[in-house]
């Protein structure tokens, strides 16, 4: 039997997100050195404490612990959350806050709410996989737009614009990542933040803002006050901004949060009712206990030191293994090094090469919604794996690199000896 004339029109533009199909892909292989998912590191998961909060939780004092809580999230996690827009510049009211089953479910939201099939949603080029996938599922038209060294570029945002509604075509947002983006690692400069600002007024539009990173910046290079969230200087309620605990405290949990002008965050919490009436409750009660104790902030200079050690090991395992083949911009915090591999290398020729080899990265076409990216670029985590197998991981690379260019009679003259 087939099924092909049961599917909705909206179910024939859903695409399996690269990233996921990858992480698939190395589950299977035993010993894959996994470069590619944007996993947090397991060493900085606070598990004591989280099991004496379960237990606690878990010991029957309060029944409702385990019943169904309201769509907008537990009460004294939206009054929390709160307290954490506060300490980032953003004075949120109850209305205006809702919790979500982790950020991707806001992106889905979002999608839901704003776009109807033939919208336009501008997205960075490259842009978060995950963004794309919850726009495109709505039948929306994914429009990118060009980056600089500092994140969106104005002039190609401002033609882009303009020629999307020559066409005849409504732009309903702009949708970024402006602290250490996914994949590139780029920080938006905070007049440009300003700048987008006066962008969506004078055009009329929305930003959704996507704020994973942002409390996780490198002291070497950056600090607090570069990572202000756009929604921190919006007046009109342009900006609808979307940010997690997944990065600080921990994924399982699955507990993020959106911040929109109350009237549409009502309508996002209609349309949650409909997809799980709830975040998880226990999720809730956890990490709110866990913001209680202080320990997202007390745990955050460790996070931050982490992540700076192994971004720090990455780039120096590259230069050893790659030489000056691969070119990268040095992020400032997150998780990733977004590369650009040598002349000869098709990034989504070498993936397979790179599995055999025992290390998997995701490719940079993963990222974009045009056909006309330079398929030399691709995303690598240093997040997940112990440093010592991140380095193992490298030397894999550049064996299959090395492979692919001798195939292709590329010179590589520029690689190291290899080891």
């Amino acid at each position: 039997m087939t099924y092909e004339g049961f599917l909705s029109r909206a179910a024939s533009h859903m695409q399996e997100s690269g990233i996921r199909k990858i992480s698939a892909v190395g589950q299977k292989i035993p010993d894959l050195v996994p470069l590619a998912a944007g996993f947090p590191s397991p060493d900085t998961f606070a598990w004591d404490e989280f099991r004496a909060i379960a237990n606690d939780l878990l010991s029957g004092k309060d029944a409702s612990a385990l019943q169904y809580g309201p769509t907008r999230g537990y009460a004294p996690l939206i009054s929390a959350l709160i307290e954490v827009m506060a300490g980032r510049g953003v004075k949120a009211q109850e209305s205006e806050l809702l919790v979500t089953t982790g950020s991707q479910q806001g992106l889905d939201l979002v999608a839901r709410v704003l776009l109807d099939p033939g919208d336009v949603a501008l997205v960075e080029l490259p842009s978060y996989a995950g963004a794309i996938s919850a726009f495109r599922n709505t039948g929306a038209a994914i429009v990118g737009v060009r980056q600089d060294a500092d994140g969106v570029d104005l002039d190609d945002l401002a033609r882009v614009t303009r020629e999307q509604r020559a066409a005849g075509h409504r732009v309903r947002f702009l949708y970024v990542v402006p602290n250490f983006q996914n994949p590139t690692g780029l920080l938006i400069g905070l007049d440009k933040r300003r700048r987008l600002l006066e962008w969506a007024t004078r055009e009329d539009v929305l930003i959704v803002e996507d704020d994973p990173y942002g409390a996780l910046f490198f002291t070497d290079v950056a600090q607090e006050s570069d990572t202000r969230p756009i929604k921190a200087d919006d007046p009109e309620g342009r900006v609808i901004y979307l940010s997690s605990f997944s990065k600080t405290l921990a994924p399982g949990f699955r507990v993020a949060w959106m911040v929109a002008p109350a009237p549409l965050t009502s309508h996002f919490e209609v349309a949650k009712q409909a997809i799980d009436i709830s975040a998880g409750v226990l999720d809730q009660r956890v990490v709110f206990r866990a913001y209680e104790q202080g320990l997202l902030m007390s745990r955050l200079p460790m996070l931050r030191a982490h992540y700076q050690a192994k971004r720090a090991a990455m780039e120096q395992s590259l230069r050893a293994e790659l030489g000056d083949t691969l070119s990268w911009v040095q992020p400032r915090g997150g998780f990733f090094i977004w590369a650009r591999f040598p002349e000869g290398i098709d990034t989504d020729a070498l993936i397979m090469r790179a599995v055999q080899r025992g290390v998997a990265y995701v490719t940079g076409s993963a990222f974009y919604v045009d056909e006309g990216a330079s398929r030399r670029w691709a995303r690598l985590s240093f997040s997940f794996p112990p440093i010592d197998r991140m380095r193992e991981g490298v030397k894999r690379l550049a064996v299959a690199v090395r492979e692919e260019l001798a195939e292709t009679s590329v010179p590589s003259a520029s690689f190291p000896a290899a080891r």
